[in-house]
């Protein structure tokens, strides 16, 4: 499953990033790494932006960047 489609709530891992270049280092770099553990905290209305908590601090995402995250639930 991708992180775009990860209910509210919901507890992840990530398994892989399918991003290339500068998105891909800067995903890592915001800590969506290979076996790191998020949570979708919420999403508006239309799904864009998700507001996720990924070790000890929160972020928002676009969904397009948020499809190229593959997750699967802990």
């Amino acid at each position: 499953m991708y992180l775009a489609k990860a209910p509210p709530g919901r507890l992840v891992r990530v398994q892989q990033v399918r991003a290339d270049g500068p998105l891909a280092r800067r995903l890592m770099e915001m800590g969506f790494v290979e076996g790191a553990q998020l949570r979708v905290v919420g999403k508006v209305p239309f799904g864009d932006p998700l507001h996720v908590r990924v070790g000890g601090y929160d972020l928002s995402l676009r969904r397009q960047e948020a499809e190229l995250v593959e997750v699967v639930p802990v």
